[in-house]
């Protein structure tokens, strides 16, 4: 992998991308705090047992201070599905980048060409939609800020080929193609859950075993985490159930919270 690759955040998406860098070269990661951090490495350290036998994710180099990504020269932001945070994180980003280095987001409905006048270069800024879990989802829907050089679009490209992606360029509008078209999907699956009072695991099985869906449309969102479900849902104009309201406002937020539209032990 010809880029270093620094990522900003410690979720899932910013962790599982890690890992998978981390099969490549060395991969810079900053977390806001010294709990963050830890769990950071935790889950980079997992991930990467699974994908090699090699001690990958000693290349994987966990950061407190976001001006020690500076030497990055491809920095992708990976945090909440927020304006104001990644805005934020965006224009230090920005403040702390070379005067070559790529900028990204991993936004997954949020405006790209906004998100690049926040971060004060967008002429060197792309969105870069990859999906959970990381490692194992082969897309990225690639979305350049207008500014974007050809040399910024190519090396995005690059970099989603060294990763084993495959990149598909999709237009910069709210939920680009996926989530536009999924996610529709799902809320209609929460609204017939609403209307017959059918079973969660009802649902979901009748789509895994009837439609061939790896995994059943109540449990993806759960899986996606309902709050960030509920911030797509607004941010593309598809109307959030009430269940999915009431749940959020109640803090069971799915799969990482242990309740949601299932519960999980």
């Amino acid at each position: 992998m010809e880029e270093r690759l620094g990522i900003a955040g410690s979720g899932a998406i910013a962790c599982g991308l890690a890992a998978v860098a981390a099969q490549h070269g060395d991969v810079l990661l900053w977390a806001r705090s010294e709990g963050s951090a830890e769990r950071a490495r935790g889950a980079v350290a997992k991930w990467c047992g699974k994908l090699s036998e090699e001690p990958v994710a000693d290349r994987v180099t966990v950061v407190s201070d976001i001006a020690a990504l500076a030497p990055a020269t491809f920095l992708v932001e990976a945090t909440a599905e927020d304006y104001d945070v990644k805005g934020g994180v965006l224009a230090e980003l920005g403040r702390v980048s070379g005067d070559d280095a790529v900028l990204a987001t991993t936004t997954s409905s949020l405006s790209v060409a906004k998100l690049a006048e926040a971060s004060g270069r967008p002429e060197r800024f792309v969105g870069l939609h990859v999906f959970n879990p990381v490692p194992k989802m082969a897309l990225v829907e690639l979305a350049y800020a207008p500014q974007a050089t050809e040399p910024v679009r190519e090396r995005a490209r690059a970099l989603c080929a060294a990763l084993g992606k495959t990149a598909v360029e999709v237009p910069d509008i709210a939920g680009f193609v996926v989530n536009r078209l999924l996610f529709p999907f799902l809320f209609s699956a929460v609204e017939l859950m609403e209307q017959t009072s059918l079973e969660p695991n009802a649902i979901d099985e009748c789509m895994r075993l009837g439609a061939g869906h790896p995994m059943g449309p109540l449990a993806l969102l759960d899986y996606v985490g309902l709050d960030v479900s509920k911030a797509i849902g607004e941010a593309i104009g598809s109307p959030v159930p009430k269940t999915v309201e009431q749940l959020v406002a109640a803090g069971h937020l799915g799969k990482k919270t242990g309740r949601g539209l299932h519960t999980y032990s």
